[in-house]
């Protein structure tokens, strides 16, 4: 077995309403995973499942409300959960004490993320070669200027542009030149672990093939280790080691990327996997679709129990009342299911 780089152990993250009683906005509860060294990690779900929260509270970018979240060997945050579960199922917040958390400054170095929308990531008001050099001024990782330039010309190269796009603005590019600039930014420090926030959801198709080769050809020569957040699950198949399903917060299924599209265990995978577009018209035109009925519950109020059965066709009433682990059913295989015990 690899080396884990990452691992983080019922990571809970609620965002507080103002007037509201109770924790608020649920947006990622209790999830347990890890990744190891040089892999990618891909994590599916609808919009509104909590998947970029997850990505932004593992970097700390958002303060997680409890759990742990070890890096390299070291843990990076640890909170007891502060709430109580009474017996009506709401929330009373208890007194735990302050959360362990050690100073992200210098693992902002080896930990860097490649946000959703390239577009407002990147100060309009500053050149394309100070919003890469930011990060290397910020870390001191050029001794003058000459070899400050020497590496913003080296990062856009490799990720694609052009020398002279160095004294461009943001709005003077496509999407897809200005997501490549995004790219160059989060490896000028020099990274172990990137969040790929949705990087190619804002690009046209023919773009995002180019991006995900390149993020390839990154991993291969630097040894870089992705978390890969996406809406697609044929990318996501195409990129990852191995694939995690989110589902109102919660991780549903988590298991290797084939075995994933092979077998998958969990009723939510299924109606994903269904939906996902195949280019052979007569297999397209005898598989079944798996149409889902009603909407995703609130996450500032979701049903008590398993959160799918509000639209799972399998609920049983132990599904309303008892809320499933998330547990190894086979090697390397996850699931939070009640159909599988």
């Amino acid at each position: 077995m690899a080396e884990k780089l990452l691992e983080v152990k019922n990571l809970t993250k609620y965002f507080p309403v103002k007037g509201m009683k109770g924790p608020g906005v649920q947006a990622v509860e209790n999830v347990n995973l890890y990744i190891e060294k040089g892999e990618t990690l891909g994590l599916v779900g609808e919009s509104g499942c909590g998947k970029t929260t997850l990505g932004r509270t593992i970097l700390r970018l958002h303060e997680p409300t409890s759990g742990q979240i070890i890096y390299g060997g070291e843990t990076i945050y640890q909170r007891e959960y502060p709430f109580e579960r009474q017996a009506d199922g709401t929330l009373v917040k208890k007194s735990v004490p302050h959360a362990k958390a050690v100073d992200m400054f210098p693992l902002r170095r080896k930990m860097q993320i490649i946000f959703q929308d390239p577009a407002a990531s990147l100060d309009p008001r500053m050149t394309v070669g100070d919003i890469i050099g930011e990060a290397i001024d910020i870390h001191h990782l050029a001794e003058n200027r000459a070899q400050r330039t020497a590496r913003i010309k080296e990062l856009l190269g490799r990720v694609g542009l052009n020398t002279e796009h160095a004294n461009r603005f943001p709005h003077e590019f496509s999407g897809g030149q200005q997501q490549r600039v995004g790219i160059a930014r989060a490896l000028a420090v020099q990274p172990e672990f990137i969040v790929c926030d949705e990087p190619i959801s804002a690009l046209d198709v023919s773009i995002q093939s180019q991006v995900v080769n390149m993020l390839e050809d990154m991993q291969q020569e630097m040894g870089l280790t992705y978390l890969f957040i996406a809406h697609d699950l044929s990318v996501v198949r195409h990129i990852s080691s191995r694939i995690g399903v989110m589902y109102l917060g919660s991780l549903v299924e988590l298991a290797e990327s084939y075995e994933l599209n092979r077998n998958p265990l969990h009723p939510y995978t299924k109606t994903l996997l269904s939906a996902v577009p195949v280019p052979d018209p007569e297999v397209s035109r005898t598989r079944q679709r798996i149409v889902l009925e009603g909407d995703i519950p609130s996450p500032m109020n979701p049903p008590k129990g398993c959160r799918f059965h509000t639209r799972c066709p399998y609920a049983t009433d132990r599904c309303k009342q008892e809320t499933p682990v998330f547990k190894e059913h086979e090697k390397g295989h996850w699931a939070a299911c009640h159909l599988l015990d």
